[in-house]
């Protein structure tokens, strides 16, 4: 009876059930830079949300916004990186953790997260190994249905410290070159709106994202999702620091703008996959980055 129960549970997560509350998904890129071309990353989070998550309207990908769900998460990212000029070679291990509520009020629905995140770097060919923390809470509110607008505040703790869920969201490119931006001060104030809305007619809808982030230097990112269908979705985006000099002095990657595409498949209501493209370029050194990405969504 255990045996069929087993198969019973995995057949609905695979086949198509509804409503879920537990995502798993894993990402990997490949990242080819001036300096080499042999990088990779690979990141994997999950995320309990308190309730079920209703997934039979709207565009699949963001069912969880959509409801409002609270939830909590965490996340690991590793990244090896070497390159001969230099003799560099290092690997990135960047753990997180993370906690979303959405609060009914009176008036319109409220926003609060807070998270941490750890990057401790390996340092190879007699570089130092390197520890930092990062602290972030947000809050907001969403005025009308399915738009988030928050502002926030990160501690950075070190030079060096990324945000666990930035990369599995927007990849390693530009998770580095916030990391630049926030730079010597350490403390950083952050803002993002979200909005997610069908297209009058038809079974579409169309999703907008954008943030900045406020340190030693500035940095916007904007990012927008067509969802020809619930299952089938096609995005584009784009990213800018503001350096009035160059922060490679202070062992940051360089990357002041980059623009992306990706594209993600719900094969059943459970289980999605996806890809990702960005191109990221350097405006004081050649540190030019291209990453290539592949992901894996399965909910149960």
């Amino acid at each position: 009876m255990k045996k069929l129960g087993l198969a019973t549970a995995l057949l609905l997560a695979m086949t198509g059930a509804q409503a879920y509350q537990v995502e798993v998904q894993g990402q990997s890129e490949f990242v080819d830079t001036t300096a080499n071309d042999k990088n990779f990353t690979g990141a994997v989070a999950g995320t309990f949300y308190l309730k079920d998550v209703d997934a039979s309207k709207g565009p699949l990908a963001e069912a969880a916004f959509l409801n409002q769900a609270s939830n909590v998460a965490i996340a690991y990212n590793y990244a090896k990186y070497d390159q001969d000029a230099g003799d560099i070679n290092l690997d990135n291990h960047t753990y997180g953790a993370k906690a979303e509520a959405y609060i009914p009020t009176p008036y319109v629905p409220a926003y609060a997260s807070v998270a941490y995140s750890h990057t401790k770097t390996d340092g190879k060919n007699g570089l130092e190994d390197d520890n930092g923390d990062r602290y972030a809470l947000e809050v907001g509110v969403l005025p009308i249905p399915n738009f988030l607008v928050a502002v926030g505040y990160t501690s950075v703790a070190d030079q060096f410290s990324l945000d666990a869920f930035n990369i599995l969201n927007n990849g390693i490119a530009k998770s580095v070159g916030e990391a630049a931006t926030i730079g010597d001060d350490q403390d950083a104030v952050t803002a993002r709106v979200k909005y997610v809305g069908s297209i009058d007619g038809t079974n579409m809808a169309v999703g907008f994202e954008g943030g900045l982030a406020y340190g030693d230097y500035t940095m916007y990112q904007l990012k927008s999702d067509l969802y020809i269908t619930p299952k089938l979705s096609v995005g584009a985006s784009y990213a800018e620091a503001s350096f009035s000099s160059n922060p490679a002095s202070d062992n940051f990657s360089p990357i002041t703008s980059a623009w992306g595409a990706n594209v993600n498949y719900f094969v059943t209501p459970a289980l999605s996959v996806g890809a990702s493209y960005v191109n990221a370029n350097a405006k004081y050194v050649a540190f030019d980055t291209e990453t290539v990405g592949l992901n894996a969504k399965v909910r149960f």
